[in-house]
């Protein structure tokens, strides 16, 4: 008798934890990959992005030549068969928008966590506001108008968050410009990146070669690690010997480098695994959750206490993010009791 493993329900369960551990740990080791190569200021931070997007690469044509996905085995469930995708060049040609907007997704990120991992999370948690207008002006996919009217508060809990008392009881701007300019860029080409994953598995026929979302979703690393390798040339070419000899001899780069790109790819898949099974509060209320789990998280990894101003902030931004995904829901079922 074949391995079943433990029930579905025992594994959505331990699917949710380990995503929600896994984008934990991918937090902590991504900071630490950047200290490794020292920090913000070191002029590193693309080339930490892209090797992690590398690492991402190595470990899908791995599963590809075992033709197994051990990201149940999380779930104490048998892996998965997962054989390469029958892609078609054309195909490829038209996941490109897709990979692009997720290189650039992944690599404003960790530039926004370099920057400030506590703040550049509270700055993610307003990415409705970008998909919203993204989906508006480019993708004719307009929130409703109870969706807008909690933009406000999404935008209203950014900007507290970014006030410093003063000594005279005064309040000021003061935040970390790199999380606040590259935090917008990476909502701003996640928005992107959803609007173009509809687009692309609209069309039956890519989605059947693909063979599953698992597969989607280690081509568009594999093509996102090609976009960001002469961008990281571009832009860091000439720190790239002093990178590749810290590469050799440091074991905590070397560690955090690769635990950084493996924890982004399993959290992904993961997270994938729990919300095509869950319903769309469920997915909404866990999403949120796990933001506010990461940003506790981080602050205990670096030693580094919210203020007053970005706690209540970040509450503010997060309770409208938790209302914009739920008020449709909400207030139809409210008109479904009013007609019974």
């Amino acid at each position: 008798m074949a391995f079943k493993g433990a029930p579905d329900s025992v594994a959505l369960i331990l699917f949710f934890v380990f995503w929600y551990a896994g984008n934990m740990k991918y937090n902590e080791y991504n900071t630490a990959a950047l200290n490794a190569v020292g920090g913000k200021t070191s002029g590193l931070t693309m080339t930490v992005a892209t090797m992690q997007l590398g690492v991402c690469a190595v470990y899908a044509m791995i599963m590809w030549a075992i033709k197994l996905n051990p990201a149940k085995l999380f779930g104490l469930q048998a892996p998965a068969k997962q054989s390469m995708p029958n892609v078609t060049q054309a195909d490829l040609i038209k996941s490109m928008k897709l990979a692009f907007c997720a290189a650039g997704a992944h690599a404003a990120t960790v530039f926004a966590l370099g920057g400030d991992p506590l703040f550049g999370q509270i700055v993610k948690a307003a990415e409705p506001v970008l998909a919203a207008i993204v989906g508006t002006v480019f993708y004719n996919k307009a929130p409703t108008f109870y969706k807008v009217c909690c933009l406000p508060i999404i935008v209203g809990g950014v900007a507290f968050a970014s006030l410093k008392k003063g000594g005279d009881g005064s309040y000021s701007l003061k935040f970390d410009v790199t999380a606040l300019v590259f935090g917008m860029l990476a909502n701003a080409f996640a928005a992107f990146k959803g609007g173009e994953n509809s687009k692309l598995m609209a069309d039956k026929g890519i989605a059947e070669r693909y063979g599953g979302v698992g597969n989607q979703f280690a081509v568009t690393q594999i093509l996102g690690f090609i976009i960001l390798l002469p961008i990281m040339y571009a832009t860091e070419g000439a720190k790239l010997p002093f990178f590749f000899d810290k590469l050799k001899t440091d074991s905590s780069l070397q560690f955090n480098l690769v635990m950084s790109g493996l924890a982004f790819f399993i959290y992904n898949e993961l997270a994938t695994y729990t919300l095509k099974v869950t319903g769309a509060v469920t997915a909404s209320v866990a999403n949120t959750a796990k933001r506010v789990i990461v940003m506790v998280y981080m602050a205990a990894v670096t030693g580094k206490e919210l203020t007053d101003e970005q706690k209540m902030g970040s509450g503010i931004a997060i309770t409208g993010v938790l209302l914009y995904a739920l008020i449709d829901d909400l207030l139809k079922s409210k008109k479904k009791t009013k007609a019974a």
